[in-house]
């Protein structure tokens, strides 16, 4: 018998032992369609067929080009101090005017994004468009070892495909 009660021969109501499993099978039929109908949302996706490359690693530059922000908020091409009004003239100096010429940025950990987001637009004004990050490359540390050493400074990826 699936379910009710059943009595035995002395007429008393006997217990039903048997597990109903109609109510997990209707909340495990609920739950599948929340996931069918979420699944779909949780995901974008724009059909796209991206080409292939078979394009080198861009090598680094003979002479880079790079301008540092200190945590003092000063800007310095190269070694030399350069003032932010006279940024343009100094990177037009360097780069002898190519504002194709990719412009290897780096900032003091300690600097302010709203700060590090001024110098890039200094950049655009200044019609500098290609600009990489620098950091350094860290070597994966184990645990426990806190004077972790660092590899020297790289350029990084740049930013947004060249653009600031």
């Amino acid at each position: 018998m699936a379910g009710g009660i059943r009595r035995n021969t002395g007429g008393l109501p006997e217990e039903n032992a048997e597990m109903n499993i109609v109510p997990f099978i209707d909340i495990m039929l609920v739950l599948l369609i929340i996931f069918m109908v979420a699944a779909p949302l949780a995901t974008v996706d724009v059909d796209v067929d991206l080409p292939a490359s078979a394009a080198q690693p861009a090598g680094r530059p003979d002479a880079p080009v790079y301008l540092t922000l200190k945590s003092d908020l000063s800007l310095h091409l190269g070694e030399e101090p350069v003032a932010r009004e006279a940024l343009a003239a100094a990177l037009d100096a360097s780069t002898e005017a190519d504002k194709e010429a990719r412009i290897f940025l780096r900032a003091d950990k300690g600097v302010d994004y709203g700060d590090f987001m001024d110098v890039m637009n200094l950049l655009r004004q200044a019609g500098y468009l290609k600009i990489a990050l620098v950091g350094l490359e860290s070597l994966p540390q184990p645990v426990g070892d806190e004077g972790g050493t660092a590899a020297p400074e790289s350029p990084a990826s740049d930013a947004a495909g060249g653009r600031p």
